[in-house]
């Protein structure tokens, strides 16, 4: 039985992507390692639905650059003295190391030497990200220097995952070699979100229209933009409620918000919510709401929040970004601009008032999920995996397909059937 090791300078439990690749890879018969942070209870060894987990505990406390740099570079550390030691034991065939940071990848260059394949799995563009986060501007030095660590970190990896079409075509021009590049999307588990769920107690029979986000309560989400659209809205909105689920920094700024444009019985702040609850409350809510601000990084973004509100067949009020649009047309999402109040407020009205067309684009948005929903994406994982004995050409030099390519291939196939007697 082969064994895999992924490597993932965050808090296993929490990390669903992780999670998703391991436990995929458990099912198909690997033996599965990870290294990563120490969750709360501070355990340094568990064993979680069969993947053997490894930590440090060194937490996750980032704010400033040098905060960063120093949790970068004693997790490499760790990384790099322990991954020989558990190489001689387990003989990994892969090493999958999840970024950030993108130079992780060079903390398994000396299991790569005892006959591991590297994956460099870029869960963030850095430079964007950086940028974003701390207004540094994009010509500078520090920038140049992130653009410089991210190609000798792609360059380094055999194959390297990226987690959309839109930065992995970003990417290849930075110098990415498309031939060894594959997307594996933030699907989520369809198993987890399905319209067959129990309602909260207090909540069934409820005729409320409902507004809902869940997830965590940052400013990067626009949710004080949205607080701000309702407030224009809610006099053509009787009985429309807007239900926050979760928690994080600016809980207190939007209650604060809310009770000053007169919201406090309209704007519900649910608290955090187990995410075994969360299809529950999903499944009660008639709007899907994600108003991200936009900026250089955010642009990218494709959280996996959209397709939990999909495949609960939930209408979804989102920003226009471009990753985004990659996927989605104007028929299956209603789109707001982004950081845009008055015009994230019209298109609120809109669907308020307009039941069937929150059917109409709940149905098209499934359909346009349908070509990267989970399922697809873990085949396409695991044939990566399995391509490291060999040639993974196959795999990788796959059209990573948008709903409209497989319109287009779906047509041209029927054509060619219609014509042979």
């Amino acid at each position: 039985m082969k064994s895999i090791c992924i490597v993932v300078q965050n808090v296993y439990d929490i990390d669903v992507r992780v999670r998703r690749k391991a436990e995929a890879l458990v099912s198909a018969g690997y033996l599965v390692d990870v290294l990563a942070l120490a969750p709360e209870n501070g355990k340094r060894a568990y064993t979680l639905n069969g993947v053997n987990v490894y930590t440090i505990s060194l937490g996750k406390k980032r704010g400033s650059l040098v905060r960063y740099f120093y949790e970068y570079a004693a997790f490499f550390l760790w990384t790099f003295m322990r991954l020989p030691f558990l190489m001689r034991r387990k003989h990994y065939a892969v090493i999958d190391v999840n970024t950030l940071p993108d130079f992780l990848i060079f903390a398994a260059i000396p299991a790569r030497w005892m006959g591991a394949k590297l994956i460099l799995d870029m869960h963030e563009i850095t430079p964007e990200f950086y940028i974003s986060k701390y207004g540094i501007a994009g010509n500078s030095w520090l920038i140049g220097l992130l653009k410089y660590l991210e190609k000798i970190s792609f360059d380094c990896a055999d194959y390297v995952i990226t987690i959309n079409e839109p930065i992995l075509d970003l990417l290849v021009r930075r110098g990415l070699t498309r031939s060894k590049s594959v997307v594996v999307m933030n699907a989520v588990d369809d198993a987890n979100f399905t319209s067959d769920v129990r309602l909260p107690a207090e909540e069934q029979g409820s005729s409320k229209f409902v507004m809902m986000y869940h997830g965590t309560l940052t400013r990067i989400y626009g949710l004080d933009i949205a607080v701000e659209a309702f407030s224009m809205a809610h006099i053509d909105m009787p009985g429309a409620e807007m239900w926050i689920l979760g928690s994080g920094p600016e809980k207190s700024v939007l209650e604060e918000l809310a009770e000053q444009r007169g919201l406090a019985s309209k704007v519900r702040l649910v608290g955090r919510v187990p995410a075994e609850d969360i299809p529950s409350w999903l499944n009660k809510c008639d709007v899907g709401l994600l108003p991200i601000r936009r900026d250089v990084f955010l642009d990218f973004a494709f959280p996996n929040k959209l397709p939990e509100f999909i495949i609960m067949g939930k209408a979804v009020l989102m920003s226009r970004l471009a990753a985004i649009r990659h996927y989605f047309s104007d028929d299956a999402l209603a789109f707001s601009e982004p950081n845009d109040a008055a015009d994230l407020a019209k298109q609120m009205v809109r669907l308020y008032e307009d039941r069937p067309l929150r059917a109409r684009l709940a149905t098209k948005a499934k359909q346009e999920y349908e070509p990267i929903r989970w399922e697809l994406m873990k085949q396409r994982y695991l044939k990566l995996i399995e391509g490291t004995e060999g040639s993974i050409s196959a795999v990788v030099q796959r059209p990573n397909l948008t709903i409209k390519k497989a319109e287009a291939i779906e047509q041209s196939r029927e054509s060619a059937e219609g014509s042979n007697p």
